[in-house]
Order: C-alpha cells, then structure tokens, then sequence
C-alpha cells in the first residue's frame, strides 16, 4: 500500500511536530507543562497516523470487463435517480473510506470543470447542486458521456482532479481525490441497468455499478 502525495503535507508535519513536543517534554520538570506538551504531542502523532490512514492507497485488481460500469469511489449507496436523460448514482464517503476517484469505464476525458460553491453534509439535498465540486467527464468508446462529480463536504474542502481534457483512460485509472468526508455522483446513460442499491458498499474500480445496455 502507498501513500498519496497530498497527504504529505498532513502527515510528515503532525509527526514531526508531535515527536517535538514529546522530546521536549522530556526536558520539562514542572508536571502542568509536562503534561501539557506530552498531551499535545500525542495529538499531533495520532493525527498524523490517521492522515497516514486516510491517504493510503492500497493496491487493487481493477475488474476487467467490457461493458461493466465501475464505482468510481469506495463508499456508500445513497440514492439512486433518473436525472433529465441520466441516471445518477450518489455516493458517500466516511472519513474512513479510501478518498482516491477511479475512471467508471474506458474512454477520453471531454471535459473537467470546477465548481465554487459552499460545504454542506454529504446528506444535505443541497449538497449536490450548491457544494463545491470538481465535474469530470469521460466519453466512452460507444460515445456516451459518464461524468464523475467530485463533491466537498462539511469537512472536505479540496477536491482534486489529476486528468485534464484529451486523456486517454482505462477503466479504474485514477483520476482525482478529495481531501476527508465527502460526496461522489456518477451520471451515466439512462439505458444504464444499474446493478447496486442504497445501502451498499462500492469500491473503486472493483465494484459493478451498471451495465451498459
């Protein structure tokens, strides 16, 4: 398992800071600040090991079948609706999920767009529509658009997207993350059979969402 590069900045600082406070608590004879910087340096170290946690990048098996539509994202079903002239999956996202993003199927990416916007629940209905978002549009090769929506939530507040318009994909490819809890939709063709419901768990690259009809 690796670590994803933009947890770098959470984790080695938290570490070094906590291992700090904890060797100059050593130094320190009065028990309040003792105990103060011991306190505090243990904070710093667990906070750092769970960004370890968080950023991890585990190695998978992408599934390899012609037809399937992946999850984009590890999580949990939310809903499931007809959208105008797509179905759209939500997904929510823990804080203890893997928060990278996968390419549901193979194609060329149309499109990748960013959204201001503001940072409510992964369960607030607004979330959706009003949330800070990156949107990601992949066109396959039957030439049907599937478009990823990155969503910030309460306390994710970057979306990172590592595509840009004309790359080439195959299905599981990563194309992004976002930085703690947070919301994922996939849109795709409404002549999609979706093959999960609310409730389920999905994850990345491996988890059938649809199939294409």
């Amino acid at each position: 398992m690796s670590i994803l590069k933009e947890g770098f900045p959470f984790i080695f600082p938290s570490l070094a800071v906590g291992l700090a406070l904890l060797i100059i608590s050593g130094f320190t004879g009065t028990p309040p600040a003792n105990i103060a910087l011991m306190g505090g340096g243990s904070i710093f170290i667990i906070f750092g090991i769970f960004c370890v946690f968080f950023f991890r990048d585990p190695k998978i098996n992408v599934t390899q079948d012609e037809g399937k539509i992946l999850s984009p994202c590890n999580g949990t079903v939310m809903e499931i609706i007809e959208e105008g002239n797509e179905k759209v999956i939500r997904v929510f996202l823990s804080i203890f999920s893997v928060h990278l993003q996968r390419s549901p199927v193979s194609g060329t990416v149309a499109d990748v767009s960013h959204k201001d916007g503001k940072f409510y629940a992964a369960w607030n209905p607004r979330a959706q529509a009003e949330n800070e978002q990156n949107v990601i549009t992949i066109r396959g090769a039957d030439g049907s658009a599937y478009t990823v929506r990155q969503i910030a939530g309460f306390l994710a507040r970057r979306c990172v997207s590592w595509v840009k318009a004309g790359d080439v994909l195959n299905a599981g490819d990563k194309i992004g993350m976002i930085k703690f809890s947070s919301q994922v939709d996939l849109h795709m063709p409404n002549t999609a059979v979706i093959s999960v419901k609310p409730g389920d768990k999905t994850y990345a690259g491996i988890t059938v969402m649809a199939e294409q009809d």
